[in-house]
C-alpha cells in the first residue's frame, strides 16, 4: 500500500472539463492524494471536481450539484466520509459513492460501507480500478 504525503487542503475547489460524459467529485483533504486522482481521471475523460472534506461535497449537492460518481476520503477534518456519505444517502443522493482509505482494516472499512458506499478501495486508486469504475458506470448509466 502506498502512503500519501502530509500535505493537507481543507478548501480548495478545482475543475477540469473534459470530454467524458461522467462527472467525478474527489473527496480527499490529501493534496498529493487529490492530484494523482485528478491525473487518472482526467486520463479517462471524466470532468472532475475536487473538494477537500465532506462538508464541501454536501454543501455542493446542497446547491443543485450532482455528480455521476463521489470518490469519498474516509478521514478528513470538518466532516469525515462516513458522516458525509450518511448525509449524502439522506438527502437521496443515489449516484455512485466509493470510499477510499488508506487504512486495510476490514472492520474500519466495513463500517465506512455501512454509511451507504457502493464500494471502498484502497488509496489511491489504480488505473485498473478507474476502468472497473467506469465500466460500473457505464452498465448503471445505459
Amino acid at each position: 500500500m502506498k502512503k500519501s504525503g502530509s500535505s493537507k487542503n481543507n478548501s480548495t475547489t478545482t475543475t477540469t472539463t473534459t470530454t467524458n460524459k461522467f462527472s467525478v467529485l474527489v473527496v480527499d483533504d490529501d493534496l498529493v492524494i487529490q492530484r494523482i486522482h485528478k491525473v487518472f481521471l482526467n486520463r479517462f475523460g471524466f470532468e472532475t471536481q475536487v473538494v477537500g472534506n465532506g462538508k464541501e461535497a454536501v454543501d455542493l449537492y446542497r446547491s443543485g450539484a450532482s455528480f455521476h460518481l463521489v470518490l469519498m476520503d474516509m478521514e478528513m477534518p470538518i466532516m469525515d466520509g462516513p458522516k458525509a456519505t450518511r448525509e449524502l444517502r439522506g438527502m437521496g443522493v443515489n449516484n455512485m459513492i466509493v470510499g477510499m482509505t488508506s487504512r486495510d482494516r476490514d472492520s474500519e472499512k466495513q463500517a465506512f460501507m455501512g454509511a451507504g458506499l457502493d464500494d471502498c478501495y484502497m488509496k489511491p486508486l489504480t488505473a485498473d480500478t478507474i476502468t472497473s469504475l467506469l465500466q460500473q458506470l457505464n452498465i448503471k448509466y445505459h
